[in-house]
């Protein structure tokens, strides 16, 4: 006979068994002891939290033949024993993912009116209810509105927000929380004592952190990376059976990125990606990591559930890096723990977040760090560099010469993009995503390919500001006109000034650009009319 799962060895059989639902454990204990016992409940909360097993847990204690009431449920009368051997004929389960039907829930409606046939109550555990089909639901209202005076229901879902309200407000609610690391780990290291077990304290920490706050992910955890009792478990261990990098290296991507170490970071990347870690579990790793950093940064690092040399370098590595970047990094990062799948290149999202993360902030000032992020377009509240208003911009005709050569306005484009951040914080973080394309007289077209950030530059207002920046880095007055990249080819031709005016037919894109050439790199094909000739 197979040897039972740890996970069901282990199911608690008693109210004081249940770990980090400490709220809900008193008031189910306060209603037995008291008699206020409601016709339905309603269990809702992150898997693997103990909603089923208090489900049970209630239904043995309504039908427990000990004559105190805090001591129920007992497990040693028959009602309770029964229960534990699951043939308890009161004790109905119903498998709401299976049984989704409205025929279904006629049936039950049909055979709750039979009394119980061993105990007080008549208990009926619907697993997964939200699961159940919208007819299914309106076959169970009028049920749960007025049930036979035996039947108890307990409902219970890991998606509270697909529950109609109508059935909601019929049910006394309870949530189930994530179970905190250290009672995770508290409970994992009574297992393992007493199934004999040697296993360190810190394998039993990442074991329960892997879990994510679900006792019973955690526990099914514990028994995979069990091999043989006899031997002792070590972190190394349990984290090359998990896939989990080493905390060292997860400190060393952190003090690359704090440090803005791009070479040092895609080494380590690459390395514990070669030495077996999971990428999606890495990023994870590392977003923990960066969080940590910036409660330090915000708070304080005691928020932080970890050693005081831990707390301590949280504060440290907070100190070395700016805010901006430091949300970057997270952000990447964040993105990098979602997209890394098994693929030909695995390491390839952790390695574009590092660069996302250590990429040069354009936009950023030095100047007036403190100062606050007005929208784009409102006027500046506390401009770094005052400007003195430039008098209005004319124009010129159709067929005029450019007044500034279109390199120049590509070379300089990095410099007027810090001019309106002058103006303007936010200004920059749109207009990056812009470049010049074309110059007709003193009228500058810049394009991009993406609708969304040229509907949001397309505004007055907001191109002024730029025909600002523009005007004092280059000297002169200047137009500007925000087109999609596409539209290009539909302007009109016109005489050239004998430097690179020519415009490109359909998307301007230099072959020089970088980013054409990391294209290039990555297998991209340049269609023949894409490029410049």
């Amino acid at each position: 006979m197979p040897k039972q799962a740890l996970y069901l060895k282990w199911r608690p059989t008693s109210f004081d068994d249940m770990v980090g639902q400490e709220h809900i454990v008193r008031t189910l204990r306060n209603s037995l002891k008291t008699g206020r016992i409601r016709h339905a409940y309603l269990f809702s909360g992150p898997r693997g939290t103990g909603k089923t097993t208090s489900a049970r847990l209630l239904a043995k204690a309504l039908n427990c033949h000990d004559a105190d009431p805090e001591k129920r449920p007992c497990n040693v009368c028959p009602a309770c024993i029964a229960v534990n051997e699951g043939r308890y004929l009161d004790l109905i389960e119903i498998d709401a993912a299976s049984h989704t039907g409205v025929d279904d829930v006629r049936d039950l409606r049909d055979k709750i009116a039979f009394s119980p046939g061993e105990g007080q109550y008549k208990v009926y555990i619907i697993d997964e209810v939200h699961r159940f089909s919208g007819s299914a639901f309106d076959a169970l209202l009028k049920t749960l509105e007025e049930p036979p005076a035996h039947a108890i229901f307990v409902l219970a879902t890991t998606e509270i927000d697909k529950v109609p309200a109508t059935i909601k407000s019929r049910c006394l609610p309870f949530e189930f929380r994530r179970v905190a690391l250290p009672e995770v780990a508290d409970r994992l290291e009574r297992i393992a004592h007493d199934e004999g077990i040697q296993i360190e304290r810190a394998a039993l920490e990442v074991i329960a952190r892997h879990g994510t706050g679900s006792l019973r992910d955690s526990i099914s955890l514990l028994d995979q990376v069990i091999s043989d009792p006899e031997e002792f478990v070590t972190l190394d261990m349990v984290q090359a059976v998990l896939g989990t990098a080493s905390a060292g290296a997860v400190r060393e991507v952190a003090t690359a990125v704090v440090h803005q170490d791009t070479a040092h970071g895609l080494h380590l990347i690459n390395q514990a990606i070669d030495n077996g870690s999971d990428p999606r579990h890495f990023a994870q790793q590392i977003v923990e990591h960066l969080r940590a950093v910036l409660l330090a940064q915000t708070a304080s690092a005691d928020l932080v559930e970890a050693s005081r040399e831990d707390q301590a370098m949280y504060t440290e590595q907070a100190g070395m890096i700016d805010r901006a970047r430091l949300l970057r990094a997270i952000r990447a990062f964040n993105e990098a723990a979602t997209a890394a799948r098994s693929g030909w290149q695995p390491q390839l999202p952790l390695e574009l977040a590092l660069l996302d993360a250590m990429k040069e902030e354009t936009v950023m000032v030095a100047a007036a760090p403190m100062q606050s992020a007005q929208p784009f377009g409102a006027p500046p509240s506390h401009p770094a560099a005052p400007l003195a208003e430039a008098p209005p911009v004319e124009q010129l005709p159709p067929g005029a010469p450019p007044v500034v050569p279109l390199m120049t306005l590509r070379d300089k484009w990095v410099d007027m993009l810090r001019t309106l951040g002058k103006m303007n914080k936010t200004g920059p973080d749109l207009v990056q995503y812009f470049r010049p394309v074309r110059i007709d007289g003193n009228l500058v077209h810049i394009a991009t390919d993406n609708e969304l950030y040229f509907d949001r530059l397309n505004v007055q207002q907001k191109i002024a500001l730029v025909e600002r920046a523009l005007t004092s880095v280059h000297k002169v007055g200047l137009k500007v006109k925000v087109i999609i990249a596409r539209d290009l080819e539909a302007l009109p031709t016109t005489p050239t000034s004998g430097d690179d005016q020519a415009a490109p037919q359909g998307l301007a894109y230099d072959p020089d650009d970088p980013l054409i050439a990391l294209g290039r790199e990555l297998g991209a094909e340049i269609k023949p009319g894409d490029e410049r000739s």
